[in-house]
């Protein structure tokens, strides 16, 4: 009766344990092949788990995220920090929010590596692949380009009236105020002068600085030029915002207290104008010019 009683025991307590695990596992895999059906007669795979995509999609945007940051930046520009050349660059670049990245250029530009792809040598230099040679120099070319190329019409408008003044404004400084400016503050600042200059010949000590005089006597008529006819009673040449020209003009003016130039009045408001209108876009590289300046004088002085 004992053994009897355990095996029916045994028996009744098997089967209703059996029937309750077997079901839940059925229902589940009816679920399954069901759904395996379904998908199998659409033609699409069976569904995954919400779980197991999870992590595909988080080391996707982790993937996204790295290869940004490890983006090269769009503009190399090539530079040397005591030049106001270089300093209008790497104002707009900067003013513009432009990506770029800085290298500083000083004792290379000679070297075969610079020159094989820029051989005139020169600083301001930018490389950027919509270039057909890959390369661009002159500070006011590279403006021009970058502000065609990014549509930045607020320093370099499109209407042809309002870009012509821009561009003379930028030509007439090249060609007449800066040669004056560089006679009056190269050989203050240590800088050689271009063959046929005064200061790079071997007249007397004397020749040279009259000459020098007479170029830093010239700077006020040009000068009162951008006054009275590119302003024209607007702020800036640009109008109510610097354009490319005014960045060009302000970063030329900057040599000028390397000679002690007495600007006049309207000529400091505006270059205090500018500077607080770009702000760090501006002062950064203006304060490497001035250092460099400062620096001069004061070995001089010594």
């Amino acid at each position: 009766m004992a053994k009897a009683a355990t095996k029916g025991t045994k028996k009744a307590s098997a089967k209703p344990a059996g029937k309750k695990a077997t079901k839940p596992a059925a229902k589940a895999a009816a679920k399954a092949t069901t759904a395996a059906k379904v998908s199998a007669k659409a033609g699409k795979p069976a569904p995954k788990t919400t779980a197991k995509a999870a992590p595909k999609t988080t080391a996707k945007a982790a993937s996204k995220a790295k290869a940004k940051s490890a983006k090269k930046p769009a503009v190399k520009l090539s530079m040397l920090r005591p030049s106001v050349n270089n300093m209008t660059v790497r104002v707009f670049a900067r003013a513009a929010g432009l990506d770029h990245a800085e290298t500083d250029a000083w004792g290379l530009t000679r070297t075969p590596e610079f020159l094989a792809r820029n051989p005139a040598h020169l600083t301001p230099m930018i490389e950027d692949k919509g270039l057909p040679r890959g390369v661009l120099w002159e500070s006011c070319a590279i403006m021009q380009y970058l502000a065609n190329k990014h549509g930045l019409e607020k320093f370099y408008p499109k209407a042809p009236a309002k870009r012509a003044m821009v561009d003379s404004a930028m030509f007439y400084l090249i060609g007449t105020l800066y040669p004056y400016v560089a006679r009056a503050t190269y050989p203050a600042l240590g800088f050689p002068q271009y063959a046929g200059e005064v200061g790079h010949s071997d007249a007397q000590p004397d020749k040279k600085s009259e000459a020098q005089k007479a170029a830093a006597a010239a700077i006020a008529e040009p000068l009162e030029v951008f006054h009275s006819f590119f302003r024209d009673g607007k702020p800036f040449i640009g109008g109510n915002n610097p354009s490319i020209a005014d960045i060009r003009l302000a970063a030329t003016l900057e040599f000028l207290a390397v000679i002690d130039y007495a600007l006049p009045g309207w000529a400091q408001d505006y270059m205090a104008a500018i500077e607080k209108k770009l702000g760090k876009a501006y002062a950064e590289p203006a304060s490497d010019v001035r250092a460099y300046i400062a620096h001069v004088k004061a070995q001089a002085g010594a």
